[in-house]
């Protein structure tokens, strides 16, 4: 049965406090179970792959509605708590705010929101444009006064590193803090020393929050590993559309090959089984389900 939100806002930060966690991203229920059946602790359910998953580009085009309702129908799926992206934050600090109290009524256990300005890019783009520190700031604060639930993570996302270096990441990380931020990620650092850098900074500014890392494909950051994430001083790794890219690869080979030879048969082994999905749709605990229902009617229907 699925955990009751505020029950996965404290999962999720005792599982903070004790290691560095690895969250996969999520782009449909179906990859949400999959996530938490291969043993994963959280999620996150990434702009970029509920966009992709709509046929639309990630440039904020979902609206705060749209990512609510995808967002709900992956956490109810699973048991593990989530962190959703909410891009900039839907717009100014009161929808921001609004955004906060949907998502967790949706039970979510965390927000992401994010410094650039509309229409925002996938952080490992050129072309980026931040919105200024003191609107940010503002956000930060809008959120962190609409939760009602404390343990609702606020993760606050800085995309000053490819606009105005190293040094404005970081004093800008220092200012989210302040303004309530709970977790700070700096998105698309270009090097293992880069992410050691921020992380010292960071520190000796006084800026004490769990850092986020987002080891995506294809982007400026090196592939790096967990456990050297975690050595640098990061707790929290994204991998947003990790499985997203691997499903839709395999979708595009898989038409190729029944386009050119029409037929699937050559296929199968590399596909997940009838029984296997099954299994993880749970299908023999809603037929127990569904025969305990018409066991109930008949018994009184006899009496």
């Amino acid at each position: 049965m699925n955990r009751p939100a505020q029950a996965k806002t404290h999962r999720l930060r005792e599982l903070i406090e004790k290691q560095t966690v690895v969250l996969p991203g999520a782009f449909n229920a179906l990859t949400a179970m999959q996530i938490e059946r291969a043993g994963f602790q959280a999620l996150y359910i990434s702009g970029a792959g509920l966009s992709a998953a709509r046929g639309l580009p990630d440039i904020g085009l979902l609206s705060l509605t749209e990512v609510v309702s995808d967002a709900a129908t992956i956490t109810k799926a699973v048991t593990i708590p989530a962190i959703v992206d909410a891009d900039t934050g839907f717009g100014p600090p009161l929808a921001v705010m609004r955004a906060v109290k949907e998502f967790e009524l949706a039970g979510m256990a965390g927000m992401q929101i994010e410094d650039q300005e509309l229409p925002k890019k996938c952080g490992h783009l050129p072309g980026k444009r931040l919105t200024s520190t003191s609107d940010m700031v503002k956000k930060i604060c809008a959120a962190s006064d609409a939760r009602k639930d404390r343990n609702f993570l606020i993760v606050a996302r800085t995309d000053a590193r490819a606009v105005e270096g190293l040094d404005e990441a970081v004093r800008r990380a220092r200012a989210y803090i302040d303004a309530g931020a709970d977790a700070i990620f700096p998105e698309a650092l270009e090097s293992a020393e880069e992410f050691r850098l921020f992380a010292r900074q960071l520190a000796k500014e006084g800026g004490k929050a769990p850092l986020v890392a987002n080891m995506t494909e294809f982007g400026k950051t090196p592939y790096l590993s967990v456990g050297e994430f975690e050595d640098l001083g990061y707790r929290l790794v994204l991998f947003p559309v990790t499985a997203l890219r691997m499903a839709t690869k395999a979708v595009e080979q898989m038409l190729s090959e029944l386009r050119n030879r029409g037929s699937q048969r050559s296929l199968v082994e590399r596909m997940q089984s009838r029984q296997e999905l099954y299994d993880l749709l749970r299908y023999a605990e809603y037929e127990q389900r569904d025969r305990h229902f018409h066991s109930q009617e008949d018994d009184h229907a006899a009496g």
